[in-house]
């Protein structure tokens, strides 16, 4: 099959490759039958049976082809007649005595023939009708008209002289007829009795096929068989003496076609399935495709959509994921647009409370999905089997199926389950807020070079303003083991770091900088030992590389991730790295030497909170130089701890183990005295006031004594 036959309605014939469904077979049956047939009969009608999609109009191409390949005087002659192009027994008179007289050779001696055949149908035809049988013009037209008046041109006359000609040259005509089961009644009455009364000629055969339970039904619309099934049959046996069924499209033939027709997708986007998406493809297939799949037109039909949208998507979606998914658009449109409309919920995203922490049992969901199902029309006999299919798309159905799920599977195959990937297969293609995969393997590649190009600088664009997307789209590359420019990434991130423009993700609980915190800990622990010092360095190049130098030593040497102000790892890679970023945050804060406390940045404090996480044992003492040297203890706490709408809880144990860390307690509270001692009214700044009040409450657990007025508050 070559791909230009996905894109049309024509039959499957010889140039198709091999005659997998046996219908070369079943036509050259169906020649040998005429033959039998004309031998017992001046004339006849046979019908070619199936459903529709079956594969009729294939059988009634070979047929013609097999009999005009014949050589020899006894040949059949073959007229086409669309009868849906008339609508009244007059035009579609004119229109079978034109198409038999059009195949009739055009020799000399058939001139006689064909000018009997004119002579019948003009006889039958009323005048208006004479033009397009004859192509006559308008004083032809009155010469035709005065012919008739005057002549022996009576119907009977005019086909008794038709039938001598065709007896005398002995050649059999086959009218070809398709897809009766598509006309109106009316329509398919006028046909009928054209076959049957007014185009019983001898030598001239019908050969007609429909899909019988389709034109049954047109037949019990009209007024001359009632509403009655039986009465349809018997008019049908009265015109038709021959049954052609076409053989059942059975199971093993629609596997084949469908192995067929894949391939021939495939070969023709020059793709190739895994062992494993041939696996997945297979589940898909035996659980719903192949009931669906039942005539050669439907496989052809849903092939045919993979292979119009396939080219755009090639390499950026997962191959299986596209099939099911075209197979949903092709067959279940109303399933289809279902999707869009539960992306959030399909894709694991959903920031509705109801369904992050619904209560409901696994049956009661899925008895959900069915409900939404009926709701997008889905037939109830393929409900399972649609549901079914969801399943193998989207971990949160299978989920609620009842069912354990790979929740990371869909997103490392770029399958349709990953809100990263989801739009991809509803466009068609990749859209502009995204970035290919080709282009993204090929900013990876030109990082590692270190020649960035373009691409490399969209990908970095896309890591500050799309970070949640692009980091998880890098980890899961590092989790397939794939080979990461890491170094080169880390250097990247820490210069994007405080350019980030990503909302937050999960409900607001994870921002953009613990989306690529995350990653450059991964990053970071793939470099060998050696090379991590050196690189941790580059990142603290600058004050927001230093930030997440600093975190990412922090994440990679504290596996519990929390906020210990002990680094856990006590490696040599690790404590040279600690040496480095904090050799580069003193150089960073040198220049808030000569400035007030009062006058820090936000910038500046985070290096100083930083530093405490790095090497807190030279960060004391550049604290206490700084206080001996003009810095005011309580300005510089304020610049240190951001307000809180819970005063009481802005130093907690945590905080306090931190200041700890940088001032040492001791020293800290030594420098306070006089404001602690003070009344709340004293201060002027409520936030220093809090930070006050918060000191004397944590005061008693540093061994130091109470202060005197124990009912002051801030």
């Amino acid at each position: 099959m070559s791909d230009a036959r996905f894109f049309n309605d024509e039959p499957f014939l010889d140039d198709e490759g091999s005659d997998l469904l046996g219908r070369e077979q079943y036509a050259r049956h169906a020649v040998e039958l005429l033959v039998r047939v004309r031998a017992q009969t001046e004339t006849g009608v046979l019908a070619l049976i199936g459903s529709w999609g079956s594969g009729k109009s294939t059988v009634l191409g070979k047929v013609i082809r097999l009999l005009q390949r014949q050589d020899g005087s006894d040949d059949w002659l073959i007229a086409e007649l669309n009868p849906w192009l008339y609508s009244d027994l007059e035009s579609l008179t004119a229109a079978l005595f034109s198409e038999i007289r059009a195949a009739l050779p055009k020799e000399e001696r058939w001139s006689e023939v064909r000018q009997k055949i004119g002579g019948f149908g003009q006889a039958i035809s009323p005048l208006g009708k004479l033009t397009a049988l004859a192509g006559l013009d308008s004083e032809g037209l009155i010469q035709a008209f005065s012919d008739r008046i005057t002549g022996d041109t009576s119907a009977s006359a005019a086909k008794r002289k038709a039938e001598d000609a065709l007896r005398q040259a002995g050649q059999p005509v086959l009218v070809v007829m398709d897809d009766l089961d598509r006309l109106t009644p009316d329509e398919l009455l006028l046909v009928f009795k054209l076959v049957r009364l007014v185009g019983h000629l001898p030598n001239v055969y019908y050969l007609i096929s429909f899909d019988e339970q389709t034109l049954l039904d047109v037949l019990q619309r009209s007024d001359l068989v009632g509403s009655s099934e039986g009465r349809a049959r018997e008019f049908l046996e009265k015109i038709i003496q021959v049954r052609l069924d076409l053989p059942a499209f059975r199971e093993r033939d629609a596997a084949a076609m469908s192995i067929r027709a894949l391939n021939a997708l495939l070969d023709s986007h020059s793709l190739s399935m895994t062992p494993g998406e041939e696996r997945r493809f297979s589940e898909a297939y035996f659980r719903h495709l192949q009931d669906r799949l039942q005539t050669p037109r439907a496989v052809k039909r849903y092939f045919g959509q993979a292979d119009a949208t396939l080219s755009s998507l090639i390499g950026n979606v997962d191959l299986v994921d596209f099939l099911i998914v075209t197979f949903l658009r092709t067959n279940e449109p109303g399933v289809y647009r279902l999707l869009g409309r539960h992306r959030a919920e399909l894709t694991g995203t959903s920031i509705d409370p109801a369904q992050r922490h619904s209560t409901q049992q696994p049956g009661e969901r899925a008895e959900r999905w069915r409900h939404r199902l009926r709701e997008a029309g889905v037939a109830e006999e393929h409900i399972k089997g649609v549901l079914n299919l969801l399943a193998l798309l989207f971990p949160k159905v299978q989920q609620d199926l009842g069912n354990g799920s790979d929740t990371k599977a869909a997103a490392q195959r770029r399958g349709i389950g990953s809100t990263d990937y989801f739009d991809r297969y509803m466009v068609f293609g990749v859209p502009d807020d995204d970035l290919p995969e080709a282009a993204f393997d090929q900013a990876l590649a030109q990082l590692a070079a270190d020649s960035p190009r373009e691409e490399a600088a969209e990908l970095l664009l896309r890591l500050r303003d799309d970070t949640h997307r692009i980091t998880r789209r890098i980890e899961q590359r590092r989790s397939t083991g794939i080979r990461l420019p890491a170094a080169a990434l880390l250097k990247a991130m820490a210069d994007s770091y405080g350019q980030l423009t990503a909302e937050p993700e999960m409900m607001g609980l994870v921002n953009s900088g613990m989306s690529m915190q995350f990653l450059a800990r991964d990053l970071l622990t793939d470099l060998p030992p050696e090379q991590r010092p050196p690189v941790l360095a580059a990142m603290a190049a600058t004050p927001d590389g230093t930030v997440l130098a600093t975190r990412t030593l922090h994440r990679a040497t504290n596996p519990d991730n929390n906020d210990s102000e002990e680094v856990q790892t006590a490696e040599d890679w690790s404590l040279q790295a600690r040496d480095a970023v904090a050799e580069r945050i003193a150089q960073h804060l040198a220049p808030t030497t000569g400035r007030p406390a009062e006058e820090l940045t936000e910038s500046d404090t985070d290096l100083i909170w930083m530093w405490r996480h790095t090497h807190p044992n030279s960060l004391r003492p550049w604290l206490r130089q700084r206080l001996d040297n003009g810095w005011e203890p309580l300005p510089l706490l304020g610049k240190l701890l951001h307000p809180t709408s819970r005063p009481h809880r802005l130093i907690d144990e945590s905080v306090l183990a931190g200041l700890d860390a940088m001032f040492g307690l001791d020293d800290l509270y030594t420098r306070l005295p006089p404001l602690l001692l003070q009344t709340s009214n004293s201060s002027a700044d409520e936030h220093h006031a809090n930070i006050l009040q918060a000191l004397r409450e944590h005061r008693p657990a540093t061994g130091q004594t109470p202060p005197p007025d124990s009912d002051t508050t801030a």
